[in-house]
């Protein structure tokens, strides 16, 4: 659907991000700390172990120093938050979605953040920026060792504060670390931004207050709920129910008196982990309050765990293709092949889909356009542009580090655009063959703006199909989008995820076990106690 139509039954206006959080910062108390230092750091990455891509330095962006701060707008020189701490940028690296973290990269990652704590301490609150679902070949709980790494160089006394994705996971073992956690509420991610500005806030706000005769005063308490659910995240969009009413339960538990931050995470549906499944965390200093709200929406959650659906109508790749086509008035039509989604930890390379689209004899004279979005095969890619623009070529495409079901897939067609320079891409060639234009990059690139694809010199509005290794569509593709399918594709993020093979998932966790009623009781921690 456009998103300047009316909503279905079961849509959602999309949330201005803006009313998710809300400031301005409070008068420092009394014994507060005026100007306190604080520390940036953290590793973000989502990690699908049934992948078999791994995650190595390439697939790190890493920031350090003012570059660091200055990535975060609401810390802009200038603004109240920015000018409210002497903030201390250590290192922040973070990577589109991928396959489990190589462990040395892993390894030298945290020991640089480890090593910036101890020779630029010490600190009076430390803003952890993680994403949640990172997994590292040889550990279980990836975030959670990071964290009580950090935990253990800042000190007892550190207040931290941590910004999470909303598909993240979040242990007692990551928990016991941290002094205030939150999440996105916004599937997709629209309040990225404001989530960690929230993190932020709640930091500055807890370091600004008095501490009185209580050493433990600013530590708020956490009340923690694991909901025994795991789904896939094109079930648990926020633009339609019950996810949309869920999060709004969220905000509301918020405006409380008494508590400080609400959060919901879904947890990650593609790792293999006894962490992987829904959690809930309300946070503030009313005990009693905090663990009733969030044992309520924990089983407000589990309550609805059969009333979650795909966010597009779920159908097979054939089935989207043959929706598409009986629908020429819907173009573009967006099909979203989403088991090999590089955002949700798809390998990137699995070419079956392609094959599929080359098969059909629909698409082989050009009178029906198609653009596949798409393959990162470098050597397919050199080839190309040894070839030239408008050469011929024969390819063998994609499969080459998630096989699939296919493995290669043979591409003879004529080199449409050659485009260099990308920063996520690299070099990205167009082949056309008959009426598809597929898209081939030397490095993972995930397809989410329309500039993604005019840069290439195609035009998906004017585009038949459109089909692109996504699961939900990201806000402009979902504007471009007249028909729109979510396509059941193979790949190492499934959107069936019972045929992906679990076996190391906590006991009791829906949909893979449906015979249980959990307790869904909080629990009320405060570090220190």
């Amino acid at each position: 659907m456009n998103q300047n139509e009316q909503p279905g039954e079961n849509q959602v206006m999309t949330v201005d991000p803006s009313e998710v959080w809300s400031g301005p910062l409070l008068p420092v108390d009394e014994g507060g700390l005026v100007r306190p230092r604080i520390g940036i750091a953290g590793i973000a990455i989502e990690s699908s172990t049934f992948s078999p891509h791994v995650s190595g330095d390439e697939a790190f962006t890493v920031r350090r120093g003012d570059v660091l701060t200055n990535y975060y707008p609401f810390l802009t020189e200038g603004s109240e938050l920015r000018e409210a701490a002497d903030w201390v940028p250590l290192m922040q690296a973070r990577s589109i979605p991928g396959g489990a973290v190589a462990a040395e990269t892993y390894a030298w990652m945290k020991q640089e953040i480890l090593d910036g704590i101890r020779d630029n301490g010490p600190f009076d609150g430390f803003f952890l920026d993680i994403h949640g679902a990172m997994s590292v070949v040889g550990l279980t709980d990836a975030e959670a060792d990071l964290a009580h790494a950090v935990r253990d160089a800042l000190g007892p006394d550190v207040l931290v504060s941590a910004a999470m994705d909303l598909h993240g996971n979040v242990s007692r073992e990551l928990l016991d670390e941290v002094d205030l956690i939150t999440a996105y509420r916004m599937a997709p991610h629209e309040d990225e931004w404001n989530t960690k500005e929230r993190a932020v806030f709640h930091l500055l706000s807890q370091l600004r207050s008095s501490v009185g005769d209580d050493p433990q005063a600013r530590r708020p308490f956490l009340a923690w709920l694991q909901v025994p659910v795991l789904l896939p995240g094109e079930k648990t969009s926020t633009r339609i129910e019950p996810a949309a009413s869920l999060y709004a339960e969220v905000s509301k538990i918020e405006a409380l008196d008494g508590i400080i931050d609400a959060a919901l995470w879904v947890g990650y549906a593609w790792a293999d982990e006894a962490r992987c499944q829904a959690a809930v965390v309300v946070t503030g200093y009313d005990r009693a309050l905090i663990q009733s709200e969030a044992s309520r929406l924990g089983r407000l959650y589990w309550d609805a765990r059969d009333d979650f659906e795909f966010v597009a109508d779920a159908l097979s790749l054939d089935e989207s293709i043959e929706a598409a086509l009986a629908a020429p008035e819907a173009r573009p039509f967006v099909i979203s092949d989403s088991g090999d989604n590089p955002t949700a930890g798809g390998a990137g390379d699995v070419s079956w889909t392609l094959g599929q689209l080359l098969a059909r004899p629909e698409f082989r004279d050009g009178s029906i356009s198609v653009i596949h979005a798409s393959i990162f095969d470098h050597a397919a890619v050199e080839q190309a542009v040894a070839a030239g623009l408008g050469a011929h070529v024969d390819l063998l495409v994609g499969g080459r580090v998630d096989p699939g079901p296919s493995g290669p897939v043979a591409l003879s067609g004529t080199v449409f655009s050659i485009t260099e320079g990308d920063a996520d891409a690299g070099t990205q060639v167009v082949i056309k063959a008959g009426g598809v234009h597929a898209i081939i990059t030397s490095r993972r690139k995930p397809f989410h703006h329309i500039s993604d694809f005019t840069m290439l010199g195609l035009d998906p509005q004017h585009t038949d199909i459109v089909v692109v290794k996504i699961g939900y569509l990201e806000p402009e593709l979902y504007d471009l989008a007249v028909g729109w399918k979510l396509a059941l594709t193979p790949g190492g993020v499934d959107q069936d995820l019972l045929r992906l093979g679990h076996h190391n998932l906590a006991p009791g966790v829906f949909p893979f076990d449906t015979t249980g009623t959990p307790a869904l009781h909080a629990i009320v921690v405060r570090r220190g106690d």
